[in-house]
């Protein structure tokens, strides 16, 4: 029986890699996934696989990051504004640096005021869906109910919250939502916010590729060719070069999410940020790899929530959280979502288990629970990340549908081996 178990997850697990294109495939077919945490969502058409015969979905439990902002360091808008001003005054630009400096300037004091807030890129895409979410599982929303709504404190999720859940009323008037954003329910959205006050300490983690990082080698001129299309002369110009060109890579990946694409001419494209994309997402799994125990409470929250509803004790049909790249990309790891916890000791397997898009703008895992027509039918679980169906690291034999029991069991335990 305990070979079975194995062969069967092995079996669906390679089944499920099998399915997807290969990362570096979706960069050359899509250069801005190679924004990575930057890149907007995208909506792209996916077909759900039908729930075994006479399961119904009747609850989801969900987690999303807020949608596009403005960049969320003031410091980036205000070093450029003094830069590109000395440039232009001691005429050091090029006519390409001149273009963007003249464009930049007629947006500064509105990207300088926007810094870090929601933008109407961020709203739509909430509402957006919100909508999808109601449209593929129409049983759990058609009678309305209760959902609940817990936000981060920061106005960026305050509002991604308020369109998601205004979009799902517009859907069912009968909906009833109470939205929240308050340190009462910090530890089920943002657990690490120093506001929380059931705050707890976890073990960090490292991935075993650092510690052969030498094993992968990358290096290009992309810096010295930003300066040189930017400037004609970087003499008497303010800040570290290397430190300009990164600050203008960061603004060109934030322009989709303001609405402000073209802003910087041809100074950079995006096929020369896909080139050093496998680099980028090598920095990106560390970021994510190291806190997954933090997110301990938020995965604790899931199973509590998902136990009140399936054992009477809760009304809600759904549970929505909203917070940050820095909660949910951990989360990814932490439940080995499309194995993105396989932690490979070769640097140049991360791109197969971890893609930084995955925590792109408006990123979101669903959790969508399925009831049988029988009382002793088993509670199904199915979780979609950004909309497709992703694998878990569980036994199923009716992918990607899974047993609660399995989910609830694996989990627990989990939380439990890193909880001090």
């Amino acid at each position: 029986m305990r070979k079975l178990f194995v062969m069967t997850f092995l079996v669906l697990g390679l089944t499920a890699s099998a399915q997807q294109v290969p990362a570096l495939e979706q960069i050359k077919s899509d250069p801005k996934k190679s924004y990575g945490t930057d890149y907007p969502y995208a909506f792209t058409a996916t077909q759900l696989t039908k729930a075994p015969s006479g399961y119904k979905p009747f609850y989801i439990s969900h987690y999303g990051r807020h949608g596009s902002r403005y960049y969320w360091n003031a410091m980036l808008y205000r070093e450029l504004d003094s830069l590109l001003t000395t440039a232009h005054k001691k005429q050091l630009l090029t006519t390409e640096g001149e273009g963007f400096y003249e464009r930049f300037m007629a947006a500064k004091e509105e990207l300088k005021t926007g810094v870090s807030e929601l933008t109407q890129v961020g709203w739509e895409q909430h509402q957006r869906i919100a909508r999808t979410m109601y449209n593929n599982f129409p049983q759990v929303f058609k009678k309305g109910g209760n959902v609940l709504a817990i936000s981060s404190l920061s106005g960026r999720c305050v509002l991604s919250m308020s369109a998601f859940c205004q979009e799902l009323v517009q859907c069912n008037p009968k909906i009833e939502i109470r939205e929240q954003s308050s340190r009462f329910t910090l530890d089920g959205v943002v657990p690490t916010d120093r506001e929380n006050p059931l705050r707890r300490k976890f073990p960090k983690a490292k991935p075993r590729y650092e510690n052969n990082r030498d094993r992968f080698s990358y290096s290009d001129s992309l810096n010295e060719h930003i300066i040189s299309r930017m400037f004609v002369s970087t003499e008497g110009l303010p800040g570290n070069m290397n430190h300009v060109a990164s600050n203008l890579i960061n603004l060109y990946t934030s322009l989709p999410s303001i609405s402000h694409e073209g802003m910087m001419g041809n100074i950079i494209t995006d096929e020369e940020i896909a080139r050093r994309w496998e680099s980028s997402n090598l920095d990106s799994y560390s970021w994510v790899f190291g806190p997954q125990y933090d997110m301990i409470p938020i995965l604790e929250d899931f199973i509590k929530k998902a136990d009140a509803v399936i054992s009477g004790k809760s009304d809600h049909i759904a549970d929505l959280r909203f917070g940050h790249d820095t909660c949910l990309g951990p989360l990814t790891v932490l439940m080995g979502i499309n194995g993105a916890d396989t932690d490979p000791e070769d640097p140049n397997e991360v791109k197969n288990i971890y893609q930084n898009w995955q925590t792109c703008k408006a990123s979101n895992i669903q959790l969508i629970f399925y009831r049988g027509k029988k009382a002793s039918d088993d509670i199904l679980v199915k979780c979609l990340l950004n909309g497709s169906e992703a694998s878990l690291p569980l036994p199923s034999d009716a992918y990607p549908y899974y047993k609660w029991s399995d989910f609830r069991q694996f989990y627990t335990e989990r939380c439990k081996a890193h909880t001090n």
